[in-house]
């Protein structure tokens, strides 16, 4: 039986599907500190909770969203959230830090499997390209507002809850999301029969794979360390042979002649570059209204809402501008916004600025964000067949990805580099050894060390190391700033001389046409 699906329930399924993966991305970051002293974890274990999600994450998104489009993009849905779900519940009873790494883990495998479906599920419901545009604005605004509310909702748990919560709490969340998906979104897959792709799923798996790890121990192992090298040369051999094997096979999971379309590079890049922005946002405000500011996290999280709001309204009215200016106009004018929030942090930033100023920076990142991510995704999705919308989804899905771990790897360590050069010529000497090590490491360690040597009675020599550490971490900060703006305004540049003005209306838009070529039925 066939009978025609109430949009407004199927994007609202699809959008808290989308919203729940997202919101784990800074959820779980509130709750390190706590970690610490009740689970007894590292820093390097802290830094695998995270990563190890991140990484699975990453390595198995093109192979999930190819195997949506041949098995069926609801099921991997819902299958996705299921594991998620189970995985964050689990996680949230972990006893060692080596258990919650590894329900991370999985949990990093769930996303792989929801992210790239929401997408392609979309596009295959809103066709016309004023609905998909309208639907695609409205799910990348979902990825600034759960970002902003993961520190809100962490913070609330952990001050009324155990740590556990922030991970249990997902599970029937889950529970409820997949329900909801069941109930109103349309069953949907590639409707030209594809034999599978193993060598390709393989190599996309350890291209990403490598390739995300490598970034993430940049920072620790040193950016031209030989590991590194190695790392980034292996990547490359991969892609390479991942490239040569998808041209030479008969029924590639990815079509690597995609990429000679502007419309669909042009708007990957200006992707990559505006996540690469956004992360390296989250890394250093949090820090400093955490560590300068004395926010809690909760605060923090309360704090970062403006540019929250401003991500949902730039992405949800980009999309609609694209439409009628084009998507190279928006998408140029978003990247060259992001620049100027970066350069006008990096010339006033201080511990006392107003927050009313700092608002009104954020407002311009999230509106310069929210016209970047969500008409180039437009653009992406567009580019790309019905038959592969679910591995089209996952190549934007990963220079998303991709451009996170960039950010802050990049500004992390472009920061981390500059804290500790200043502090070498600024921190007084006659601190000991053993505390300016410590200070070193970080300015929540230097604040540490100033905080017992003014309990101690050595409150002079306990003000010059703040006093110090906050002219180090606001030197590294504006430098971190700077590098972003530059990645920022070189994004701009390849957005308007490489993006196309206007995209060929795709088939959803002529006369007649029901669907996309290849692209989802809607059966019951």
């Amino acid at each position: 039986m066939t009978r025609t699906p109430s949009k407004p329930l199927v994007l609202v399924a699809l959008l808290l599907a989308a919203f729940v993966i997202n919101l784990d991305t800074t959820l779980v970051n509130v709750a390190l500190p706590t970690l610490t002293r009740e689970l007894g974890a590292t820093d390097s274990q802290l830094q695998w909770v995270v990563d190890a999600y991140n990484l699975v994450f990453a390595a198995l998104l093109l192979t999930s969203g190819s195997l949506s489009d041949r098995f069926g993009r609801k099921g991997m849905l819902m299958a996705g959230l299921l594991v998620f779900g189970v995985a964050s519940f689990v996680g949230g009873y972990a006893t060692t830090p080596e258990e919650l790494i590894a329900a991370r883990a999985v949990m990093g495998l769930g996303a792989a499997m929801t992210f790239p479906a929401t997408l392609a599920l979309l596009t295959g419901v809103f066709t016309s390209r004023k609905e998909r545009a309208l639907s695609i604005g409205l799910w990348g605004a979902t990825a600034g507002v759960a970002i902003a509310l993961g520190p809100i909702v962490g913070g609330f748990l952990l001050e009324h809850y155990s740590w556990g919560s922030i991970f249990y709490t997902l599970g029937p969340v889950s529970l409820a999301v997949i329900i909801l998906v069941a109930l109103y979104v349309p069953r949907s897959k590639s409707q030209v029969a594809h034999r599978l792709d193993y060598l390709g799923l393989v190599l996309s798996a350890g291209f990403m794979g490598l390739l995300v790890y490598t970034i993430i121990e940049a920072p620790t192992r040193g950016w031209t360390s030989s590991a590194t090298l190695a790392g980034f040369a292996g990547s490359v051999v991969l892609l390479a042979v991942f490239i040569l094997g998808e041209r030479h096979i008969a029924q590639p999971m990815l079509d690597v002649r995609l990429f000679k379309d502007m419309r669909f590079t042009a708007a990957s890049v200006s992707v990559t570059i505006s996540f690469f922005t956004l992360f390296g946002f989250i890394f250093l405000i949090t820090q400093y209204f955490q560590f300068i500011r004395t926010y809690s996290a909760l605060s923090t999280g309360v704090h970062l809402l403006p540019v929250a709001a401003a991500v949902a309204l730039g992405s949800t009215f980009g999309t609609r501008l694209a439409v009628r200016v084009g998507t190279k106009v928006i998408v140029t004018a978003g990247l060259a916004l992001q620049a100027a929030f970066y350069f006008w942090v990096a010339s006033d930033i201080s511990p006392t600025l107003s927050y009313g100023i700092i608002a009104g920076q954020m407002v311009v990142f999230g509106l310069g964000m929210g016209l970047t991510s969500a008409p180039a995704t437009e653009s992406i999705m567009g580019a790309v067949a019905g038959d592969q919308a679910g591995v089209g989804s996952a190549v934007n899905d990963s220079t998303r990805l991709l451009g996170g771990t960039l950010g802050v790897a990049v500004i992390g360590s472009v920061y981390a580099t500059q804290y500790d050069s200043r502090l070498h010529t600024t921190l007084p000497a006659s601190l000991p050894p053993g505390p300016s090590d410590l200070a070193h490491q970080s300015v929540g360690g230097a604040f540490g060390v100033a905080d017992q040597l003014a309990a101690h009675g050595q409150a002079a020599l306990g003000a010059a190391v703040r006093h110090a550490a906050t002219g180090a971490f606001d030197h590294g900060l504006t430098t971190g700033c700077l590098v972003a703006a530059y990645v920022a305004v070189a994004g701009a540049l390849l957005a308007g001389v490489f993006l196309p003005a206007q995209p060929a209306p795709p088939q959803g838009d002529l006369p007649g046409a029901g669907a996309r070529p290849g692209g989802s039925g809607t059966t019951m």
